[in-house]
């Protein structure tokens, strides 16, 4: 198995400084990237821990975004995901069924749908926009889920099973709200691209002026959350045919502001820091697995941690982990 890694980075401009306890302590971003595929069984139970080891700093709202259990070409797969357990999803799959004439397969998670249907992305869409105009498409393509909502990790992490599902790669975040709202779509993990995804700790200085340029190019955002431009910016930066290595390259140019992003792809995994880096990241990679959080005792409980190499990334740099996409699936 093929694996990829870059590590680029611009000129420092600053050091890392130390920060009140209250500022330091804004959200939390996890994730774990599996390099041997027999662990994929494993990716929930692994990575459980590492999101509930993040609630001081995100007790609002938590997510996550995993891989795996892939669709055939043809076939799109998206997450729908309702205010309440009580939506009724079985007509809704039943009306857009009949709406489009394709075969599909979908399965209920709590208050989310995973729906795989053999058809092109904008028409689902588009016939979802009007079958369930409050039913919200948190993402789409060939192997993404992602399942988030208000309430503590713990709380999260058993509404959906996070510690049955299977996969490849997996990011989640845990959110203190800073910049918006307390509200499910306000939770990252972001999605604004087929299989792409984005976690953010920190703050961009220039989300209003991106959004509206972004939003001259096509690009769709669901609420006022700067974390949403990020991946609106990524997202766009991938049609305009940029590799992810060269998109993350142009962010450290046209974005402003203070982050650390871990960055979820169909078969990639990155995650790269401004180039102040005020907002903690640790990386640790063995043989088995590449991880990632904001603090090292998220990464404590992952098997094999003891003799991994554990480093800080450094700042304005890019680390990407790409491979063939996974198989995995889910229980």
């Amino acid at each position: 198995m093929n694996f990829s890694v870059y590590a680029v980075g611009l000129p420092l401009v600053a050091k890392s400084l130390p920060l009140p306890n209250k500022v330091r302590l804004m959200c939390g971003i996890v994730g774990l990237y599996l390099k041997n595929p027999a662990l994929e069984s494993q990716l929930g139970r692994l990575f459980e821990p590492m999101l509930e080891a993040m609630t001081d700093r995100g007790p609002d709202s938590a997510g996550f975004a995993i891989y795996g259990d892939e669709v055939a070409q043809g076939w799109v797969k998206l997450t729908l995901q309702a205010t309440t357990e009580q939506y009724d999803f079985k007509a809704l799959i039943a009306a857009l069924q009949s709406r489009l004439d394709a075969p599909l397969d979908w399965f209920q998670n709590a208050s989310a749908v995973v729906l795989k249907i053999q058809a092109e992305e904008a028409p689902v869409r588009a016939a979802l926009a009007q079958l369930a105009p409050t039913v919200r498409i948190m993402s789409a393509g060939q192997s993404i889920e992602i399942l988030k909502g208000m309430g503590l990790p713990r709380e999260i992490s058993e509404r959906f099973g996070l510690a049955s599902m299977k996969g490849s790669h997996i990011i989640g975040h845990t959110r203190m709200a800073t910049e918006s709202a307390v509200t499910m779509e306000g939770s990252h993990p972001f999605s604004t691209g087929s299989d792409l995804c984005l976690v953010h700790n920190g703050s961009l200085s220039n989300h209003f002026r991106l959004r509206q340029n972004l939003r001259r190019e096509g690009i769709h955002f669901e609420t006022d959350n700067d974390t949403e431009v990020a991946a609106g910016y990524l997202a766009w930066r991938l049609q305009q045919g940029d590799s992810l290595k060269q998109a993350l390259d142009k962010s450290l140019e046209d974005l402003d502001g203070f982050f650390t992003f871990a960055i979820g792809t169909r078969n990639g995994f990155a995650v790269i820091r401004d180039p102040i880096a005020c907002k903690p990241a640790i990386l640790a990679e063995t043989d088995d697995y590449v991880a990632m959080a904001s603090e090292y005792q998220a990464l404590s409980s992952l098997p094999g941690i003891e003799n991994a190499r554990v480093w800080e990334p450094v700042p304005a740099t890019m680390y990407i982990w790409e491979r063939e996409p996974a198989e995995g699936a889910r229980s």
